[in-house]
Order: structure tokens, then sequence, then C-alpha cells
């Protein structure tokens, strides 16, 4: 049975497994339109250029909870079960997940896979852009036809949290653990705003996830993100949250890399805590 060598690929590891039995390589690029992200774009960009074997794997659409107000929201196992098993991943599969944007849509569909217990699962580091970079082969058109699929099962939901969990914290119930915001800095001071509100949840610090990258879309080497997150150190556990719970698993797997497993991702982020206007909002920082 293949297995990922970690949570991060290079574009060499890939090109040297591409067409390895069992290697089911998804492409979770979600484009932005003109009203931001566009999973209705995604298809239809992966048909025009891909990493040969690819799947294109639709985070809006069949991966997100249609029952929910909110983007992007992680859906009931008896939906993510099925449709993750249309896209070949199965109990046996070795998973490579890569997208066209800093990773986060990438590491969103990993955080997915980790929260049902799904472990044989890896990001290419650096995307699309670093698989271009190295000369790696692209295909075009549509996916060859899934094989039948075969037993996912589910054994873990435990990387995600919702409204009352943050809630506490900011009710400072919570005090020994931490809670970050992982959007960029002007979103954080209310320069920018989501749902026509601007600011960050009370009590949180500002880690942008793509202070964790380099100028071309890599993870920083492991030292360089310990000094980033060393803000982090004496907390008890981490709660994460961005704009929809996207970039949010960014920092979330940036920890990973250095070895904090007790973290969390807040699954409706500002997208939920927006909506109402009565919760509370800071533009301090």
């Amino acid at each position: 049975m293949l297995s990922v060598p970690g949570r991060l690929v290079d574009a060499a590891w890939l090109a040297g497994h591409i067409g390895a039995t069992d290697l089911v390589v998804l492409d979770a690029t979600v484009p932005y339109g003109p009203h931001g992200p566009d999973g209705r774009l995604g298809l239809a960009r992966w048909r025009e250029a891909h990493i040969p074997g690819s799947r294109h794997a639709d985070l809006q659409g069949s991966l997100s909870d249609p029952a929910s107000a909110f983007s992007f929201t992680f859906p009931p196992t008896e939906k993510l079960v099925p449709a993750l098993r249309e896209l070949g991943v199965h109990d046996g599969a070795a998973v490579v997940v890569y997208d066209d944007f800093l990773n986060m849509w990438a590491t969103r569909l990993w955080w997915m896979l980790r929260a049902i217990g799904f472990t044989n699962v890896a990001v290419l580091d650096g995307g699309w852009k670093a698989w271009v970079r190295a000369g790696g082969p692209i295909a075009s058109g549509a996916a060859h036809a899934v094989p039948p699929a075969r037993p996912l099962s589910v054994r873990s939901r435990a990387s995600f949290v919702g409204l009352d969990a943050v809630q506490a914290h900011v009710a400072g119930q919570r005090q020994s653990e931490a809670l970050v915001c992982a959007l960029p800095r002007e979103y954080f001071t209310g320069v920018e705003t989501i749902g026509g509100r601007g600011g960050h949840i009370p009590g949180s610090i500002s880690i942008p996830a793509a202070s964790l990258l380099d100028a071309e879309g890599r993870f920083l080497p492991k030292d360089e993100l310990r000094a980033r997150l060393s803000r982090l150190d004496d907390a008890s556990s981490i709660t994460l949250y961005c704009g929809g719970g996207i970039s949010a698993t960014v920092v979330a797997f940036a920890l990973g890399l250095i070895g904090r497993e007790d973290v969390a991702v807040y699954d409706g982020s500002l997208e939920e805590w927006n909506a109402d206007s009565s919760r509370p909002l800071a533009v301090e920082g």
C-alpha cells in the first residue's frame, strides 16, 4: 500500500508516483469570481489544465453542507463520505491535495479528511504553481472514469468547533486557550470587512495564513514556522478562524508541521459570527 511520506509532498515526489495504484490526486481550487470564491468555476478551470490523473474536488458544492446558511460548511458524514468515494478516496488510498491559491483550498480538504480520521493524505507544497515550475506534466479535458466506490471509514470528527465554543472564549471561560484570526491584517483591524462588519472576535490574535508561506506559496521551514507561531507556545489549546473556515486551515496545518495537534477550526468563522450584529467585534491591534 502506498503511503504519503508526511503532511507535505513536493512536486518531485508526486511526479515519481503519478499512476501508482491507489494514488488519488485532488485539485481543490475554488477560483475567485466577481463576488468572491465561486465553486462553479472550479471544474472548468481544472479541465483547462491539471495534474495528470487528478480529479476536481468541489469544496463549495458536493463537499459542503447544502442545508447550511454559510459557505463551505463541513457536511454531515452521510453526505461527505459518498462524495469522497465518488472522487476515488477509500481506506487504502494515498491522497495528495493541491490548489492554485496559497495552499488554503488544499489544506481545507486535508483538514476535512483528517476530521473523519483519514490520515494517509498530504498537501502538494506550493500547489499547482510548484508543479508547473518543476516541469511536471500537464493534462487537460475530462477526468477518467472512477473505479467502483470502495469502503471509506469514519473514525473521528474532533477538528472543528462551533459557535458555542467561541462564545465561551469571548465570555472568558477559556482563558488558557488561544483564539487566532488567520485573515490578512487589514481584516483583523477592521480596514476590510466581512458581511459589512469590520474587526476581529474579541480576545483573538492575528496570525495571517500568508505569513506562514514563502514568496512561492510553499510552507516556511519548520524553524521559521516555530518562530512565527511562538506566541501560541503557552496556550493549552488553539482555535482558529478566518472568513469562512478556509485560510484558518493553513495555520492549523502549519501548527501540525511543528507538532501542535491541540488545534481546532471554527467552521463558521466570521461569516457566521457577523451574521448576528449583536456579537461583538474589536478593532484594536
